[in-house]
C-alpha cells in the first residue's frame, strides 16, 4: 500500500467513526428524550428493581463508552465495500431495538416487551460479534463491552418481570 492509500484509508476511517458517533449519540439522544427522566419517573422509582441496580449515573457512563467502542467497531467492519449493506442492515436493525427499548420500558411500562426487545437487541449483537471475528479479532474489544452491558440490563429488566 503506498503512501496516499494508507492517508486515504486513515481518513476514511475517521469520517466513517465520526459519522457512527454521530448516529449512536443521537440514538442516545432519541432514546432519552422517548424515555423521559427515570429520575423524576413516578413509576421507576416505586419499581421493584433487582438489588444490584447500579446508580443512575452508570448507565450514562457506561453506554458513553459503549458507543465510541461500537463507532469505532462499525468504522472498522464497514471499511468493506463487498458485505458494507449487511453490516449496516444488522446496525439498522440495533439501532431500532436499542431506541424502542426505552419507551417501551420507562414510559409504556411494558417490562415484558422490554425484556423481548433486549433479548433481540442480544441476537443481534451477538450476531455483529461472530460475522465480526471473521473478519478481524481485535474487532472483539470494541463490541464485547456492549454485549456484556446488554446482559447486565436483561438481567435488570428480568428482576422485574419476574
Amino acid at each position: 500500500m503506498n503512501k496516499f492509500s494508507v492517508q486515504l484509508f486513515q481518513k476514511d476511517m475517521w469520517l466513517r467513526t465520526l459519522l457512527f458517533l454521530v448516529i449512536n449519540f443521537g440514538a442516545l439522544a432519541l432514546g432519552s428524550v422517548l424515555m423521559r427522566n427515570p429520575a423524576t419517573n413516578v413509576w421507576y422509582q416505586q419499581l421493584d428493581k433487582a438489588p444490584w441496580t447500579p446508580p443512575g449515573w452508570v448507565f450514562g457512563a457506561a453506554w458513553f463508552s459503549i458507543m465510541i467502542l461500537f463507532s469505532v467497531f462499525m468504522a472498522r467492519v464497514t471499511k468493506v465495500s463487498e458485505t458494507r449493506k449487511t453490516w449496516l442492515f444488522l446496525f439498522g436493525i440495533q439501532f431500532v431495538l436499542n431506541v424502542l427499548w426505552n419507551p417501551v420500558f420507562f414510559r409504556w411500562h411494558m417490562v415484558t416487551s422490554g425484556l423481548i426487545i433486549l433479548s433481540l437487541l442480544i441476537l443481534v449483537i451477538s450476531v455483529l460479534l461472530k460475522r465480526s471475528l471473521q473478519q478481524d479479532r481485535l474487532n472483539a474489544v470494541f463490541i464485547l463491552p456492549y454485549l456484556l452491558w446488554l446482559f447486565v440490563a436483561f438481567s435488570l429488566n428480568a428482576y422485574v418481570v419476574f
